[in-house]
């Protein structure tokens, strides 16, 4: 364990990282069902503005600064986020639906693929893909189960994400990567 935050846009990338933790647990806690009166469906207000505009925003300060591989995580994780939040409660199909989340787990997918191995943030990427994937199948399959297992996962996802921020503001202990120099450290 280190107690060193990653190097690069450590601002836009603080920021971020709590914009998408937070967006998480909101859309995750929904989506299981654990909360009385609490749908996924309840976070679209944090999702369009925390997780998709500020985390948008964050992307941009971080492609300022040249971290391209921050500035396209956030940028896109935001876009995402805005667009499903804007769209919650639309009329459409559940297949629309299991699509565009599976769309978004191949963007999740590719964030996992170019964040540091071995790092929190490759984790909660990687928790991500696995989330929206369980969602999207969850929504073709008509399987609630499915959907409420995505929700756990993303739950986690936005836990580590979360953690990586504070960890970064109050220099409490990371996992670091594995093989530095591989992948962005500003985001993993």
């Amino acid at each position: 364990m280190s107690k060193d935050v990653s190097a690069g846009s450590a601002g836009s990338t603080t920021l971020g990282q709590l914009a998408l933790g937070l967006t998480l647990l909101a859309f995750g806690i929904g989506a299981t069902g654990v909360v009385d009166n609490v749908a996924a469906a309840d976070a679209s207000a944090v999702a369009t503005w925390v997780g998709g505009v500020a985390l948008f925003i964050a992307g941009l300060l971080a492609f300022r600064d040249r971290d391209t591989g921050t500035g396209t995580a956030f940028a896109g994780l935001g876009a995402f986020w805005f667009t499903w939040g804007t769209a919650v409660g639309e009329v459409g199909s559940a297949e629309a639906a299991g699509l565009f989340a599976l769309l978004w787990a191949l963007l999740a997918l590719s964030l996992t693929a170019g964040a540091t191995r071995g790092s929190l943030v490759q984790g909660a990427y990687g928790l991500l893909a696995v989330a929206m994937a369980l969602t999207g199948i969850g929504a073709l399959a008509d399987s609630g189960g499915l959907g409420e297992a995505g929700g756990w996962v993303a739950v986690a996802a936005g836990l580590a994400s979360w953690y990586g921020a504070t960890a970064a503001l109050a220099d409490l202990p990371t996992f670091e990567g594995r093989a530095a120099g591989r992948g962005v450290t500003a985001t993993g």
